[in-house]
């Protein structure tokens, strides 16, 4: 009896025991979470959620009597709302592949007490590359949420960045991409991002990997490094010796022309709070001073002033900040730099910023292009790289960079070295695309291939070869000659351009009227091969006075009236008419001599004005006509032959002519 009380007794304590290590492990965790150490909240609600269960399957409730002891019990979370800031804890720290299955487990277990954990899981399963299943779960969430807030906006969008996914996925020009994950001297434990050039061999970058490697409990903190460079390839990785105090994380930086400042993002974490500030610091040999915190300029109280960058010139500090006067999140704003220090900040505009986050810019002095991050577009989903065409006070509508250089994870601070031509030349970025929960450095490569145009010259009159015609092609903007050469005996042509522009072509040949045509860009830019549309030319026009008989015209015997059989004929002149839309002719009717000379002559007027009225009819403006009757006033051949009638000559005289006027 006694050894049942006892095992009694142990089996209680036990179940006691148990569940006060439940409890603890719960209470950590709300604590972490509340903190916003949401790597260690993680580890606690996994214990948690993992060994809250005893042999029977029964759940321990931390509000239930199941402890002996009397020590005051502090509130902690349901398992429900534990189970849920898991997937939380995970969603902050970009890990995805975690974050997915304990959302899907929470909208299985309690959909309504947590209405956005629908919203959470469809953005992981984009994160992953699910995107059928992302689009019904974004759809079904919009289906019951009825809030007209951020969430229900930002769901929508995510919709249209699911088919925005799809279409750059294919893309034509993907072969011409390289996106190399950087190797491990840069890529370490923890996170490495933020690239920056403080020389033509020398890369500073953020870290957080441990210093020391060997400690059972690793630190990850924020601090810069450097990596030597020599003729592309990676030297040595050191820590920058810059000043560092504890509990406070460093990086981000940019460095002014000359070397000699340094501009730096300082943070720390209070609560759930990150507090940033940028900071400058002075070389000093190999080393740098104490960092100094900006003044008010930049850093304003109870705000956020973050990612510094010098544009290439000197003259701006570009930065990121959720101060006042921004239109929502983090906002792009710049303060000129004079001597080093920076004067009164602006914002950056509406062109640039919305109410999500604008962050990390990047200005690329060769193609004047500044490069910065946002998760308030439409892009492949998570931070995406815009560009943005101009200078300070004058941006271009930005533009989503597009599949490979964005990932449907987070991509944020870029980097380039390429020519003006191609900005995607020689790239570093860093992105989480290929990782579970960090940031990584990536090499980027885009080879440009250049643009293969072709033409062809033709005669507008199949019935008139055109043979040895030179086409020359100018840059209408710049009115510089692009390209010129003589056609193919098939009159193609064909040059390369680096880039489509708008331009106009010119071609000419002997016997032929010179024609120029403007040519418009490609509905897609990135189109490697343009066949431009033929362009014809016309055969000479006649010359001012020339004179032509218009074979096949017949009039009613001693009438004016025209016989159908004339029509063919004088459609060919209209033909030319129309042709040459600037041609001025006149109609000439002759006689043969047989009647008196006023018959003859208002004969030859009536036929005259017949023909005009033909032409008219089909369309020729009357001012573009002269009908000049000529009666047998100038006979081309002999009426008599012989004091005899001579039928032939006669003939030849009863005719209708035009003459050129003018031609142009």
């Amino acid at each position: 009896m006694k050894k049942i009380i006892l095992s009694g007794i142990i089996l209680v304590t036990a179940v006691s025991l148990h569940a006060q290590f439940v409890y603890d492990y719960l209470k950590a965790a709300d604590s972490y979470f509340q903190k916003g150490d949401y790597a260690s909240a993680a580890e606690y609600y996994e214990k948690y959620l993992g060994d809250g269960k005893g042999k029977d399957g029964k759940e321990f409730k931390p509000y239930s009597p199941q402890n002996s002891s009397k020590k005051t019990i502090t509130a902690v979370s349901s398992r429900e709302k534990a189970m849920y800031q898991l997937a939380e804890s995970y969603r902050m720290l970009n890990y995805p592949s975690k974050a997915e299955p304990r959302y899907k487990e929470v909208i299985e277990m309690n959909k309504t007490q947590f209405p956005l954990a629908g919203y959470h899981y469809a953005s992981q399963l984009r994160a992953l590359g699910k995107y059928a299943e992302a689009e019904q779960y974004f759809t079904a969430f919009l289906a019951g949420y009825t809030t007209e807030d951020v969430y229900k906006k930002n769901a929508q969008r995510e919709l249209k960045n699911l088919q925005f996914i799809q279409s750059e996925l294919k893309k034509k020009d993907l072969k011409y991409y390289n996106v190399t994950r950087a190797p491990a001297e840069l890529n370490t434990n923890g996170a490495s991002y933020a690239p920056a050039w403080l020389n033509s061999s020398t890369l500073l970058f953020t870290s957080t990997r441990p210093l020391d490697t060997t400690a059972k409990t690793k630190v990850y903190t924020n601090r810069v490094y450097q990596a030597a460079y020599t003729d592309g390839s990676l030297g040595a990785v050191n820590q920058v010796a810059l000043p560092q105090t504890n509990d406070w994380h460093q990086g981000v930086v940019s460095v002014t022309p000359d070397g000699n400042t340094i501009f730096l993002t300082k943070w720390t974490i209070k609560g759930m709070e990150k507090e940033a500030a940028i900071y400058s610091s002075s070389r000093n040999a190999d080393n740098w001073s104490e960092p100094v915190k900006l003044d008010a300029t930049i850093n304003v109280a109870n705000a956020s002033s973050q990612q510094p960058h010098v544009t290439p010139d000197g003259k701006y500090l570009l930065f990121a900040s959720n101060r006042p006067g921004g239109l929502g999140g983090f906002d792009l704003w710049y303060a000129p730099l004079e001597n080093g220090r920076p004067g009164t900040a602006s914002n950056m505009g509406a062109v640039l910023n919305t109410i999500y986050d604008e962050q990390a810019p990047s200005y690329h002095e060769a193609s004047k292009t500044l490069i910065f991050s946002s998760n308030g577009r439409v892009g492949m989903g998570g931070y995406d790289f815009f560009s943005s065409k101009g200078s300070i006070g004058n941006w271009g509508e930005p533009a989503n960079l597009g599949y490979p250089v964005n990932s449907v994870k987070d991509d944020i601070y870029f980097v380039s070295r390429g020519p003006g031509r191609n900005m995607l030349e020689e790239v570093m970025l860093s992105s989480d695309r290929e990782a579970a929960c960090c940031l990584e450095l990536f090499y980027l490569k885009k080879i440009k291939p250049l643009k293969q145009i072709s033409g062809r010259v033709v005669s507008c009159d199949p019935a008139k070869p055109l043979t040895g015609a030179t086409v020359t092609v100018m840059d209408t903007i710049n009115n510089k000659m692009v390209f010129t050469k003589p056609v193919a005996a098939d009159g193609t042509y064909s040059f390369t351009l680096e880039e489509h522009q708008l331009l106009t072509v010119k071609a000419g040949a002997t016997g032929f009227i010179s024609k120029s045509a403007a040519m418009s860009m490609p509905a897609d830019v990135e189109e490697e091969k343009m066949n431009y549309p033929n362009l014809c030319l016309l055969p000479e026009p006649p010359a001012v006075d020339e004179k032509f008989v218009i074979e096949n015209v017949y009039y009613d015997f001693n009438k004016a009236a025209l016989k159908s059989e004339s029509h063919p004929a004088l459609d060919e002149v209209v033909k030319m008419l129309n042709t040459y839309p600037d041609m001025v002719i006149e109609l000439g009717a002759h006689t043969d001599s047989k009647g008196s000379a006023s018959y003859n002559q208002k004969l030859s007027d009536a036929r005259a004005k017949s023909v005009v009225d033909y032409l008219v009819s089909k369309g020729i403006a009357g001012e573009r006509l002269v009908a000049k009757g000529y009666g047998e006033s100038m006979p081309v051949a002999e009426n008599e032959i012989d004091g005899k009638d001579n039928p032939d000559g006669r003939e030849k005289n009863r005719r209708t002519e035009f003459k050129v006027l003018k031609n142009q």
